[in-house]
């Protein structure tokens, strides 16, 4: 579309401003939802100029676009529960997050505490996901020494952190 074809139409749509509020005010009946619909109009028109046919009417054109404008926000308000959206107490209570934070600063102290055959073991198994097998290989051991160093290594967090759980729980 070229620049005078638009300017020209956009002129047009400019001079229809006031038939689009008239027929606005015969789905909305308050001054400012009439306003609402015909800039929800205006917008979808100019956004898609290029789809206006010449030799067709332009108002007849914006009319259709102003149907079903106001036609699917009515469809959208009817499924619209009002009053729900601001209800706090329907809301599910949030955690803390303050607590996680802490406890992510006392695992990072306990970790740093553990004696390093231990810690690279943890590290491993724990935060990297390496297998047993993996790991007894990156260390030079057999998969037990593995085992048991992870596990010497989750007890000693669990009593670091003050949590009375036994190791083996912790998997």
């Amino acid at each position: 579309m070229t620049y005078a074809k638009t300017v020209r139409i956009q002129s047009a749509v400019i001079e229809l401003l006031p038939a689009l509020r008239n027929f606005a005010r015969r789905f909305c009946k308050q001054e400012g939802d009439v306003e609402d619909l015909v800039q929800d109009t205006i917008v979808k028109a100019l956004g898609n100029l290029d789809k206006f046919q010449e030799g067709t009417r332009l108002k007849s054109w914006l009319f259709t676009i102003m149907r079903n404008t106001f036609a699917t926000r009515y469809v959208v308000a009817k499924r619209t529960v009002l009053g729900l959206d601001n209800l706090t107490a329907m809301a599910p209570p949030q955690p803390a997050s303050q607590e996680w934070v802490m406890r992510g600063r006392e695992f990072e102290i306990a970790f740093s505490t553990l004696p390093n055959r231990y810690r690279n073991a943890a590290q491993m198994i724990l935060l990297e996901g390496s297998s047993y097998e993996e790991a007894a290989t990156r260390c030079g051991c057999k998969v037990g020494t593995v085992k048991s160093r992870v596990n010497r290594a989750r007890a000693h967090l669990a009593s670091s952190m003050g949590d009375i759980v036994s190791a083996a729980a912790h998997i």
